[in-house]
């Protein structure tokens, strides 16, 4: 088997495809033969050190988090998959391994894959899908009649909680870059503003306020909000835990493992409601360049970045 690992923190150039051996699947795993994973700019900021806190100091480590595949064993106390089960899912962020031909990673962040996504499709959506859905659910308290402006609406989460929050029935306005303004309509997002737009326009109109691209001052997210709305960050930065700690609209996501949430944003992809798209796939023996390029040039752009294994 081989996976991209490294051997100390550090940047692109500390990446290697290397052969391993996978261990069996422990209490509550399940063991995946990977057919694609997908990149998040949390991968090289583990690879950096990071979260070496929670990660540590053995090495070599594996990189890597979203995943689609087949379920290749489980272990003991695992009921709910059986071998064989097609699944999307992610690794544990100590553990990482997605970028490699198996991965072992905990039932609870794994579900099983809608039939009518391809394995691209669905490696795509765990992070985005997930951080979206528990930004607008959980610490915006989405309902269907609610206004929802995002911050960064054509990123990957902007556009996941987009088409998440129309799903429910709320009105979704947000800004991104003014080159891609007309794209953001097509998604049905309405108003549309580009990024460093005045924000008194539309001031006192949204009931949730999702700064997924962390650009947006205080004061114009205060400006945009209704009385008793939320402002709802996804960047946990000393800074931004503390604003939420005290009374007032600011709350923060840190995202966490939830199968049932998962199987809700998996079921939406599988409806057509939530896509995400992808702008580049490459085969596994290929990833480390491409991987490097989206690091250093935020290339490709309009898209995930899915590593094939076929």
């Amino acid at each position: 088997m081989r996976r991209i690992q490294y051997h100390q923190y550090g940047g692109p150039d500390v990446m290697r495809l290397e052969d391993f051996e996978p261990a069996g699947p422990g209490p509550g795993e399940v063991l995946v033969r990977v057919r694609a994973a997908a990149a998040n700019p949390m991968d090289w900021g583990i690879r950096g050190g990071a979260m070496k806190m929670v990660t540590g100091r053995k090495f070599p480590r594996a990189l890597g988090h979203d995943f689609a595949g087949v379920v290749e064993a489980v272990g003991a106390g695992v009921t709910r998959l059986a071998v064989g089960d097609e699944v999307l899912g992610g690794a544990s962020i100590k553990a990482s391994g997605a970028f490699a031909e198996m991965v072992l990673a905990a039932e609870k962040g794994v579900v099983r894959k809608p039939a009518e996504l391809s394995f691209e499709e669905a490696a795509a959506i765990p992070t985005v899908g997930l951080s979206a859905f528990q930004a607008l659910t959980k610490k915006g308290e989405l309902r269907p009649e609610h206004a929802v402006f995002i911050n960064g609406c054509l990123g990957g989460v902007g556009r996941a909680a987009a088409q998440l929050a129309l799903a429910r029935g709320a009105s979704v306005g947000g800004s991104c870059r003014a080159t891609a303004m007309q794209a953001a309509r097509d998604l049905g997002i309405d108003p549309t503003v580009a990024f460093g737009f005045d924000p008194e326009p539309l001031g006192g109109r949204f009931d949730i306020v999702l700064d997924t691209a962390h650009t947006l001052s205080d004061r114009a997210a205060k400006r945009l909000l209704k009385p008793g709305g939320r402002i709802v960050g996804l960047h946990p930065t000393p800074a931004t835990l503390a604003k939420a700690a005290f009374p007032g609209p600011y709350r923060v996501l840190v995202a966490q493992v939830s199968t049932e949430d998962l199987e809700e944003v998996a079921r939406a992809a599988g409806r057509g409601v939530l896509r995400v798209p992808i702008a580049r796939t490459v085969p596994l023996t290929e990833a480390i360049e491409a991987l490097t390029e989206l690091e250093r040039d935020g290339t490709p752009k309009g898209g995930k970045l899915v590593v094939t294994t076929d």
